[in-house]
This record gives structure tokens, sequence and C-alpha cells, in this order.
């Protein structure tokens, strides 16, 4: 099982030093992807968010996000090696061929190590700024996905469905990879089930490893029942944030992936056993917010993901 990790793109103290820094450290310890999110903007009233329930102040999480592909492309140009990841980019808000340029582009100048996770999005506000519909998001999703695959392949590239229309055209460039993965968010039974029948891998968000085991069973029954081999796809899972990473070990209450470097290596062989392909962690994700890191707190950070890896390798989590 790979670990990834999400680079510090949110909160008012985060920079592009400091996001850089994160990367290329990351890539030297031995990770194994880095990933960004999407977020257009942070609403001032009160919403309903992803969770449900009553309406609620959005997270000052939300306030201040770098753009995910724009980072990913300056971050290609500072590693050489670590896959580049989204998790996730909010399809309906996109035009399919331009984000499958942008997806190209930025695998052309990596040299393929483009991960495009994708989710359709919850912010109702959001879709009101993109001008578009929040009705039948799923069904758009998905052909969204269908139209961006078609543009990375042979010209001429064509697609006519109920959202989405290109003519007979060139569309370029293309990938690198000759098969670009793309992953779903989804956590829902219908998601899981759309998404075993037409991405490449999930992105679920769990809070424990019975429920992450759960998840992944629930996938790849799915995809067996659209014909597809398990082994094919893959499952990332989400470390929420800001799950911490702590020099001493969490009694009582400890998250799932937080801790100690111990405890976190024992949660990733626990991810592992479920059948998940990586783990994220992201308690770096958000710098100089009420909880969570501070940017001065980053270089001790570092220093507890290397010795997260270090842990995770003697217990075998990393083992092919």
């Amino acid at each position: 099982m790979e670990i990834g990790l999400a680079l510090p793109t949110a909160g008012p103290e985060t920079s592009p030093e400091t996001i850089v820094k994160v990367a290329k450290e990351a890539e030297r310890l031995g990770y194994a992807a880095l990933w960004t999110f999407e977020r257009l903007l942070r609403p001032l009233e009160k919403v309903v968010l992803w969770t449900g329930g009553e309406p609620q102040t959005v997270p000052e999480f939300y306030g201040s996000t770098y753009e995910p592909l724009e980072t990913l492309s300056y971050v290609a140009a500072e590693t050489e090696r670590i896959k580049l990841g989204t998790a996730v980019l909010l399809a309906p808000m996109h035009v399919p061929v331009m984000l499958a340029r942008r997806l190209a582009t930025l695998d052309q100048f990596s040299g393929g190590r483009v991960i495009a996770g994708m989710g359709q999005g919850w912010q109702h506000h959001e879709f009101e700024t993109a001008n578009v519909s929040s009705r039948r998001k799923g069904v758009r999703t998905e052909e969204f996905i269908a139209a961006m695959r078609t543009s990375w392949g042979p010209d001429p590239v064509q697609h006519e469905g109920e959202f989405y229309k290109i003519t007979p055209s060139q569309v370029n460039p293309k990938p690198v990879q000759a098969h670009i993965p793309v992953l779903l968010a989804a956590t829902s039974p219908a998601a899981i089930k759309r998404a075993a029948r037409i991405s490449d891998g999930l992105l679920p968000l769990t809070s424990s490893a019975q429920e992450l085991r759960g998840v992944v069973s629930a996938f790849h029954e799915a995809a067996r029942e659209a014909g597809r081999d398990p082994r094919d796809l893959q499952v990332v899972n989400q470390a929420a944030w800001p799950t911490p990473v702590t020099r001493e070990p969490i009694g009582d209450g400890r998250p799932f992936l937080g801790g100690s470097p111990r405890q976190i290596a024992e949660d990733l062989m626990a991810a592992r056993e479920t059948g998940a392909t990586q783990v994220y962690l992201a308690a770096g994700q958000g710098l100089g917010l009420d909880v969570g890191l501070k940017a001065a707190d980053v270089d001790e950070w570092l220093g507890l993901l290397g010795e997260v890896i270090q842990e995770a390798d003697r217990l075998g989590v990393l083992a092919p």
C-alpha cells in the first residue's frame, strides 16, 4: 500500500514557499503522492454542509485555498517522481474539454504523474456561481468523465450527450499516460456503485478501519457486478483534516490515522488489510487556523512524517 500526503494549500499561513518545501520533503521521505483540493468560494451565510443537518457556517478552512492544478503545475517543476493528485476537482464547475487539456498539460509537464480525483460538489452557492444546475449532478458528472476521457483519446474527438457536446475536433495535447487514472469521491451506496462502474478508483473519507473495510467491500462487490476486476481499481482513503500527527501517543478518543507515528503506522496497516491501495494524511492541509498546524509547526510536522514512513516500513505497510 502507498502513503500519500495532502499539501498545505488552505489557510491564511500557507504560501508557495511552504507548499514547495513540503512537496520536496515528501518526495525525499518516500511518500507516493501529493494531493490538493478545489473550493470555489466560502459563502458567509449558513448552509447545509456535506454532512447534512441544519444550516451551519462553512468552516474557515475553506476561506483561502490555492487552485489545485496551478499548484500542482508549480510543484511538478520542483519534484521528479511523486504523483500529483486532486481530491477533488468539482466536475460540474468545469468544461470537459478545458479540464481535459489542463490535466493533459500537467501530465506532459510532470512526465505522466497525474491522478484526476473528481467529485460532484455539494455547495449550492458554487453551482450558482458557475451557472450550473445542481439537479442530477451525479448523471452530469458521469457524462463529464466520459467526455473528458474522449478528449484524451485519438483525434478527431467527438461527443454528444445530454449535458455536453464536442463537435469532431482535434483536442491536444494528449496525456503522457495512456490512461490518466480518474478516481471518484463517494461514500453513499449509489455513488459507490457509480464509481465502481465508471471510474479507476474510489476516494472515500472514513473514520475507522471498520468503516473503510465496509466501503472497500461494497466498492469491490459493485465492481464485480459491473463486470470489472477489483484488482484493477484503486481505493485512496483520505484522512480527515486536521487529524493530528503527534510526538506522543494519543489515548482515548484517538482519531483513525491520527496520533504518534507508531499509532498511525498501525492504522495504516489496518487500512492495508481492508484492501485500500493508498491512504493520504491531511494534518497539514490547512495552516494558521483555529485548529491544526501553524506555519511555524511545519518543520516539526515534516520530521514526524519521516517517522511515520519508517514505522510503516517496519510493519510491512509499504511491502508490495
